[in-house]
């Protein structure tokens, strides 16, 4: 999931239970020192170690492959995208990399920009950044090694780009006319996504091809532990640049990148160390371990209910609730039988109990049910209904509607009014904390629906990027699946996860794998939009032809929790709806 905005972005306020900001710059305050809870202002203090707790692990450790909120994360410290966010405002891209805002010609077509001079990798590379490390790093996303979901998704119109190139293959639609100045030309009008926030994501961090290249020629590109960095932090590696501080499913260990000049930066990277050991999966330990520790936050997992209720109420300057912009959904493979039955996904929506999967996750504090898929916070989401959404009768009572589901099923041509079929649906989930719980909650809602369900538990890496990321696994329901914007825009809600054209064999993030020639084309024309309202009024549709496909049972339109000890001064991204290291410090 990713994290999320464009052109009629609206800002989102991050809330507590206590009706404040969760992460800082409140009017009190201002921005360049956010604090937790929007308290009283803490002086940061410079230096510490700050432990982060993981449950599993990222999807991939490469910032050019990650597609993922946790990988993110981490490449948020770790290197310097174009562009970036400060923590509490989600909406207005600052020069990371770059060293002014993009220049978009008049037809949209032609985006140039300029990068700062003097930013350097991280040892052993230690050599400065040119142009050319950032088109190599928007190419290498379309290799069949690296596959980057997003580069599919919002660079794809670039000329001469083709998602699953051979390593190496070169993009004529991006050129270097000199050191600091990449300019991309693309085949449609998509130039004003890319200022309003494609450009900030982690897959346009330079990559020098010298240094990668060997590692991107492998079926799989393993430059992810092997990478530089360009951020004020970096995975601690050995004199060879072997990333020794990632050990898959074990720990990511994050220590001062000693050639990061705080001068050519806008994150005041507080910390000296931020250590983050994975298996931490018995969530309510490590929950309570940070609530009454030092120097710890949560990472990849969220308070189980009971802790959620605790802290709400006796520890309320230790948490935050941010609203995520976007939702979590149960995927049905509309590809795979009986779901490529409209009717049966019908039938499934209107029996599901949306209720008691928010439940499982923490109840009402956590969220609203939503009746479409635009959130709320989101230009498109009044026009595409607000809270009472379309009207659809299938997505109408939260807690189920047994007769309704019965109508579908019989639509379908099951006269029980339940699902008749012999065969077992696999069902792939999260072994970890509230997750697992709810997917357990998933499997009980289909069998009740008159489904045989064989569930499969894995880790939340794992769920991903071995099931149901990728299309030939046949995964039929994906029960732990959610999205948040890539940036506050409609179409980061939509288009990688609804349209046929964005569907690839790896990192795929079409779970449903939908397909349908219409709503391609009515988001394919959508994205080039430029006027705020006819945008919004053009996603707003594109969501009512989606939810009218039945393709996902969405039961919250969540906020993020996040808890943080007592001597931390813990700011949460309000883009990425974690909490944002590169700016949070100890008491």
């Amino acid at each position: 999931m990713r994290r999320s905005a464009w052109t009629t972005g609206v800002a989102i306020v991050a809330a507590l239970s206590l009706g404040v900001a969760a992460c800082g710059g409140s009017e009190e305050t201002g921005g360049d020192n956010p604090t937790p809870g929007g308290g009283a202002p803490t002086q940061p203090k410079t230096g510490g170690k700050l432990t982060v707790l993981w449950a599993g692990d990222v999807d991939f450790i490469d910032c050019g492959r990650t597609y993922a909120q946790f990988g993110v994360f981490i490449c948020y410290s770790t290197q310097k995208s174009l562009y970036g966010y400060k923590p509490d405002a989600p909406t207005e891209m600052v020069p990371d990399l770059a060293e002014d805002l993009p220049q978009v010609s008049e037809d949209g077509k032609t985006v140039t920009v300029k990068i700062k001079k003097g930013v350097k990798y991280s040892p052993p590379y230690d050599k400065e950044v040119t142009s050319a490390d950032v088109k190599y790093a928007i190419e290498r996303g379309f290799f069949s090694s690296v596959a980057n979901g997003f580069t599919a998704s919002y660079f794809a119109d670039l000329e001469g780009a083709e998602v699953g190139a051979e390593p190496g293959t070169k993009v004529s639609g991006i050129t270097t006319p000199d050191p600091q100045t990449v300019v991309l030309k693309f085949k449609r009008a998509v130039g004003g996504s890319m200022a309003a926030g494609a450009l900030a994501y982690p897959s346009t961090a330079p990559v020098p091809e010298e240094w990668a290249k060997k590692f991107d020629a492998e079926p799989q590109s393993t430059y992810g532990e092997h990478q530089v960095a360009t951020g004020p932090y970096m995975i601690e590696n050995d004199a060879k640049g072997n990333t020794v501080g990632y050990q898959p499913g074990k720990r990511i260990h994050l220590v001062r990148n000693p050639n990061w000049d705080k001068s050519l930066d806008f994150k005041p990277a507080y910390l000296d160390e931020i250590d983050m050991p994975s298996g931490n999966d018995d969530t309510t330990v490590a929950s309570r371990k940070i609530l009454t520790g030092q120097s710890m936050i949560n990472g990849d997992f969220a308070p189980p209910p009971p802790i959620l209720k605790q802290a709400s109420t006796k520890q309320k300057d230790q948490l935050a609730l941010v609203p995520a912009g976007g939702q979590r959904y149960v995927s049905m493979n509309t590809r795979i039988k009986p779901f490529d039955d409209i009717n049966v996904r019908k039938a499934v929506i209107a029996g599901f109990d949306r209720n008691a999967m928010r439940l499982s996750r923490g109840g009402a504090i956590l969220g609203d049910v939503p009746t479409h898929f635009i959130p709320p916070g989101l230009a498109g989401y009044e026009e595409a209904g607000g809270a009472k959404g379309p009207g659809l009768d299938f997505m109408s009572k939260p807690e189920g509607d047994p007769a309704l589901a019965a109508e579908y099923f019989k639509k379908a041509g099951m006269s029980s009014g339940k699902f008749e079929g012999s065969g077992e649906v696999l069902m792939v989930g999260t072994s970890e904390g509230v997750a697992q719980k709810a997917a357990e909650v998933a499997k009980e809602n289909f069998e009740k629906l008159g489904f045989k369900v064989r569930l499969r538990l894995v880790t939340q890496d794992s769920m991903y990027t071995k099931f149901c990321n990728v299309p030939k696994a046949d995964v039929a329901l994906c029960p732990n699946v959610g999205w948040s914007k890539d940036f506050a825009d409609a179409q980061t809600i939509l288009d990688p996860t609804f349209n046929g054209e964005n569907i690839i064999p790896q990192n795929n993030s079409n779970w449903p794998q939908l397909d349908d020639p219409k709503i391609n084309s009515a988001m394919n024309k959508a994205k080039q939009l430029k006027e705020p309202a006819e945008r919004a009024k053009a996603w707003a549709d594109a969501d009512k032809m989606i939810t009218e496909q039945a393709p996902a049972v969405n039961w919250i339109w969540d906020k993020t929790p996040l808890i943080a000890s007592g001597n931390v001064n813990a700011v949460a991204s309000q883009y990425n709806t974690q909490w944002d290291v590169a700016w949070t410090s100890l008491k």
